[in-house]
């Protein structure tokens, strides 16, 4: 599904991403944790053919960029980013709003197919927002507001999901009622790639963890290989606790440590 491969990207004189290699095959689901500035987000753009690396090959279902048209690859894709919901019209009914998803449009200008429209409400009402369909995008609740880029992403059918930090500036209901949605994703054929800083967020459904530290690789694999007291004190140097329960993780920062 994806391939990095001695993946790095120099600015100046700064290096942004170190040698990266990263392997993510069809059916798993990938967390990406790393402090700020660590080039996470410079990852996914990598991923979406936005940017490109210094050295390195790039390979995404099944296509090497540089030797294919990137823009067809992103038919493939669902991104979520608080970037795109900026960009979207917050007058805009929110049915009409998960609609552009098929398109990858930020907004309509024509007349919308009918059976466009209608698996845009379905997708709403799955998420139970069926009845807010007809709402202006603006007199949503944040919380809302993604599960529509959610809906909206899903419009296309992609094969590959990338989610970059999702549950932003939600409070705990808001999160909460986000990440059931994400665990639903697992009964789809999709593969999910999900940017976050707060390890509780990684649900059940997430099979495999990434660990940045400063544009290099400092762990991935198997969630309960790399997601360890140990590994967490090396990738943000601070001394913790992880406990499981429910199938998330808990952490918990050890006080003298």
């Amino acid at each position: 599904m994806i391939s990095m491969r001695d993946v790095s990207l120099r600015r100046e004189d700064t290096q942004i991403l170190d040698r990266i290699n990263l392997e993510i095959r069809q059916g798993e689901h990938w967390v990406i944790l790393g402090r700020n500035g660590s080039g996470k987000t410079t990852i996914l753009e990598m991923l979406t053919g936005y940017l490109f690396p210094s050295e390195g090959r790039i390979k995404v279902i099944g296509n090497l960029y540089g030797e294919c048209d990137v823009r067809e690859v992103r038919k493939e894709i669902g991104y979520i980013s608080p970037s795109l919901l900026e960009k979207l019209n917050l007058s805009d009914p929110v049915w009409e709003v998960v609609a552009t998803g098929a398109y990858a449009f930020l907004r309509f200008y024509q007349e919308i197919p009918a059976d466009v429209k209608e698996k845009a409400l379905k997708l709403l009402h799955e998420m139970n927002l069926g009845k807010l369909s007809d709402h202006p995008l603006g007199t949503l609740s944040q919380g809302e507001r993604k599960k529509v880029m959610l809906a909206r992403s899903l419009m296309s059918d992609p094969k590959l999901l990338i989610m970059d930090e999702p549950c932003a500036g939600l409070d705990l209901y808001e999160r909460e009622k986000m990440l059931a949605e994400v665990q639903r994703l697992g009964g789809r054929d999709i593969t999910v790639i999900y940017v976050t800083h707060h390890v509780e967020e990684i649900m059940p459904v997430f099979t495999h963890i990434a660990l940045i530290r400063e544009g290099k690789l400092a762990g991935s694999g198997p969630k309960r290989e790399v997601l360890n007291d140990e590994m967490i004190k090396q990738t943000y140097d601070i001394p913790v606790r992880i406990d499981w329960d429910g199938g998330r993780p808990w952490i918990k920062v050890v006080s003298g440590g």
